[in-house]
């Protein structure tokens, strides 16, 4: 199930509604379509099923002799059995509604919505006034044209909801799951996979798509296509209408708090949720207010309507302040009855809140100039207390004596909440509910001033997630914004009280430790932050695993100001990420040199790849039974003209990813070993296949089939002379069907493709049975212990088997003695390479191999025997 969560923004909601306007007059005929589907009563059902899907209506009318004789809908399949195999014979007027309910083209569309909520119907025929029909108007017509947004931008999705979900098993038989919904009576239902939490959802129009399509003896599995788009149950009913017309859905699942699914909200759920007499009644009310005011003293009665109708609570009091009458909606504000309140006084609504003097002075106001005007706190019924503005007027008799007290207020509970938000806005981040960047700063010169003060130090953790971009290009923005708001849930639990948690950004968080009292105890809660993050996190049906990388930084040691601290802390949290990511590491001069040495590299290596002074090193693979050469490893040298000297792949490799750059220089490295290659060929070399490391960034590009294809057509290279190997950590489970594509794409070009480094990432059995490959290569750090280390034997002896099960070549990497040699080769490994037979040297080298039909094997037998 696909939930994606959608959050609300209040601000822009009420800016919107300041420019709404009331449009529930439209005359149904302007909204209509003209085109009106329609069939003989004699045509068969599942013909009539076949036009509506491809016309995209969700209602046909059968019409005999210019007659209309019923219409049959979407809600009508409902009633279908489909268990009967004759079905899709049978004829549409065994099916059809009859008669037709019609409405006339001028009736307006708050009417028909009043109609529809009435006689419980989803569809009427629009006819002119001669009868003739022009179209059909539908329950999804009403909310799209109507102009509900007044109404739906006060309520939430939640309160729109009738009954909880109908949720059917995959294994339910079509005619099961139909005769279901019929008993429900409801329009659509979740279908839930297994015993997961995985959701998808069929409707009365997948029914039709089923009869189109001649399908009636099958699962709900074999059917099932769309998944569930769910919101949360807070999101607004204007938010969600606007997302099902965006969508082009009719249907969308509602979520609570916990990720549960609670509900399926429907255009009809909607529409049903708008009380039409009151909006009515109060637009009607609203205009008679206006007239009122305007009108003389002969138009009290009509004045009294509105009161009654005013959007604001009224009080009437005696010169005393003993209440004379109330409108309703003071009840429905305070929650007294007008038999409750009338004869008492307004301390009745007392808060509590203000002093006598507060009292006295709106006193004294309103005798001197009958006019007193302010925020007051009140108290409800139910004890609750709660803002409001309140505006008080004295009404003087003929005598010029005050009569009585005219009292207009407004609930302003929501205005706080507003003014409350956009204080929060400016201060705390929106997503999460944590400190933004702004309010961290601030909390930060506080907290270096207090430890200047005392002597103390103070601390700043920054914590960035590992990997968190493939959250959100896989499963997008929604989910990773769900996973931060965890995320930081789990950091304010997480930390000491008194320690300040922010986020700067994206992903990017801070913990400020205003008093340090030791090293340990430091590095204790870094221990058990990231403990805290690497428990699973749940977001729908995907349950994620993420780790996080913290630099600490400390005050006076590490930085004087917030601008260093923070740069600083930043610094060790990159040097985390370069030693593998999930740990912490604290700041240390040497960081401040590694930095300035990675900012050289990213210059020098730009002006590198413009002026192409790469050049490719090969390492021999070696027949590990016949100890002859059996192919080579293509990898990327970098010497540094400046420097004189080598700069080392770990370095600049990196730095390149970071960049955006690897992809130059993947397309570079394939460039240069298929031109090698070809050059040894017309020497008269033997060609054995060279094996060239692709990494994430092109792997993921969808034109990476493309791009081998254009290089082997331009070098004249054949595609059996490359290996492609692809790191185990590039294998994304979030994105595997795609990656499996790729690399299909690549394999029926005559590309081999191999697992490098396996062990170290996300693949499983499973998946890679699925995958085109030709070996598997293991990672040196399963190959250097052996065969002295217990469990390394056991991890490369069990990889080994597993890829000879799965028909894979097994090659070893970082071979560097006999004993290792001997310990795979007993074990069934098919090749290797490492420092025992030779490392990576230049193209000339490879030459001379190649012409001297050089045997590593032999080589380090004769070499151990000198």
């Amino acid at each position: 199930m696909v939930f994606e969560l959608k959050k609300r923004a209040p601000v822009e909601t009420e800016t919107y509604v300041s420019r709404m306007t009331f449009t529930t007059d439209v005359p149904v005929g302007e909204v209509i379509h003209n085109h009106l589907l329609s069939c003989s009563p004699d045509d068969l059902l599942a013909d009539a099923a076949r036009r509506m899907q491809q016309h995209h209506v969700s209602s046909i009318l059968i019409v005999e002799n210019g007659q209309s004789l019923g219409i049959w809908t979407e809600a009508d399949a409902r009633k279908l059995d489909f268990s009967d195999p004759a079905l899709l014979k049978h004829p549409i007027r065994d099916y059809m509604s009859s008669p037709v309910d019609t409405v006339k083209e001028d009736v307006s569309l708050s009417e028909i919505a009043l109609k529809f909520q009435q006689l419980r119907r989803r569809h009427f025929l629009v006819v002119d006034q001669d009868e003739t029909p022009l179209g059909v108007v539908s329950q999804t017509d009403i909310i799209r044209f109507q102009g509900l947004e007044h109404y739906l931008c006060m309520r939430n999705v939640r309160s729109a909801l009738r009954n909880p979900p109908l949720i059917l098993e995959d294994s339910l038989s079509l005619s099961e799951a139909v005769k279901r919904l019929k008993e429900s009576g409801r329009d659509s239902a979740a279908v839930q996979f297994g015993s997961s939490e995985r959701y998808s959802i069929i409707t009365e129009r997948d029914i039709v798509r089923w009869l189109a399509e001649g399908i009636h003896d099958r699962y709900l599995r074999d059917v099932c296509v769309n998944q569930l788009y769910a919101v949360d149950e807070e999101t607004g009913l204007l938010q969600a209408s606007n997302l099902l017309k965006r969508k082009g859905f009719r249907h969308l699942g509602v979520i609570n708090r916990q990720g549960q699914l609670v509900g399926i909200l429907s255009y009809g759920d909607i529409l049903d949720s708008v009380e039409y007499e009151y909006v009515n009644r109060l637009q009607e009310a609203l205009h008679s207010r206006d007239e009122a005011l305007k009108a003389s003293t002969s138009h009290l009665r009509l004045a009294q309507r509105v009161i009654e109708a005013s959007l604001d609570g009224i009080i009437i009091t005696d010169s005393r302040g003993i209440i004379q009458s109330v409108n309703p909606k003071f009840t429905q504000v305070t929650g007294y009855s007008e038999q409750e309140a009338i004869g008492q006084s307004t301390g009745l609504l007392s808060s509590g809140r203000h002093s006598a003097d507060f009292y006295n002075h709106m006193w004294d106001a309103l005798h001197h100039s009958g006019y007193w005007q302010g925020e007051i706190w009140n108290r409800r019924k139910n004890g609750e207390v709660y803002p409001e503005w309140l505006t008080i007027t004295a009404i003087y008799d003929d005598d010029g004596e005050v009569s009585q007290f005219a009292a207009i207020f407004s609930d302003i509970s929501d205005r706080k909440k507003d003014e409350e938000r956009i204080r929060r806005l400016a201060f705390f981040d929106d997503l999460t509910g944590v400190a933004n960047r702004r309010l961290f700063q601030d909390r930060l010169e506080q907290a270096i001033a207090n430890a200047h003060r005392h002597q103390h130090r103070l601390a700043v953790l920054f914590l960035d997630l590992d990997m968190f971009k493939r959250i959100n290009d896989s499963l997008g923005h929604l989910v990773g914004d769900e996973v931060l708001k965890i995320v930081a849930g789990r950091l304010a639990h997480t930390v000491r009280e008194g320690d300040s948690v922010a986020r700067l950004g994206g992903d990017e968080f801070t913990v400020m430790v205003p008093e340090v009292s030791s090293m340990e105890g430091l590095m204790i809660l870094a221990e058990r932050i990231n403990d805290s993050i690497c428990d699973p996190i749940v977001v729908g049906s995907h349950e994620l695993y993420i780790s996080t990388s913290i630099g600490i930084s400390i005050y006076p040691d590490d930085g004087q100001s917030p601008d260093e601290l923070v740069k600083n802390a930043d610094a060790a949290m990159y040097r985390v990420k370069a030693d593998g990511r999930g740990s912490y590491h604290r700041y240390t001069d040497a960081l401040h040199h590694d930095s300035v040495r990675e900012l050289t590299i990213e210059t020098r290596l730009r002006k590198a790849i413009k002026e192409n002074v790469f050049e490719i090193y090969y390492q021999p693979k070696v027949d590990l039974a016949a100890g002859k050469m059996i192919g080579f490893e293509a990898l990327l040298r970098w010497f540094d003209q400046e420097n004189q000297q080598f700069i080392s792949p770990a370095e600049f490799i990196p730095v390149a990813e970071r960049l955006g750059l690897i992809g130059t220089l993947g397309d570079w490295v394939l460039n240069e070993v298929c031109r090698h290659l070809v050059q040894w060929q017309q020497d008269g070399l033997e060609i054995l296949p060279v094996a060239v490391n692709i990494s994430a960034q092109q792997l993921m590009k969808d034109n990476l089939a493309e791009t081998v294809s254009r290089i082997l057509k331009m070098t004249g290279a054949s595609a059996s002379w490359l290996e492609l190997e692809v790191t185990e950590s590039c294998f994304i489970p979030e994105q595997a069907d795609r990656i499996a594509l790729i690399l299909h794409e690549l394999r029926s070009e005559g590309i081999n493709i191999s697992i490098d480094d396996f062990g170290t990432g996300y693949s499983s059995l499973s998946y890679l049975r699925r995958l085109p490959l030709d070996a598997l290569k293991i990672d040196r750090s399963f190959v250097m212990h052996v065969p002295d280390n217990e469990e390394d034997a056991r991890l490369a002896s069990t990889i080994i088997a597993m890829a000879k099960g799965l028909g894979l070549r097994v090659i070893a990497e970082g071979i560097e003695d006999e004993r290792q040699l001997d310990f795979l080769r007993q074990h069934g490994c098919h090749q290797g390479q490492g420092f025992m037979f030779a490392k990576p040297a230049p193209e000339k080298q490879v030459r001379s191999w190649l012409a001297e039909k050089w045997c590593p094997v032999e080589y380090c037998a004769l070499a151990a025997s000198e």
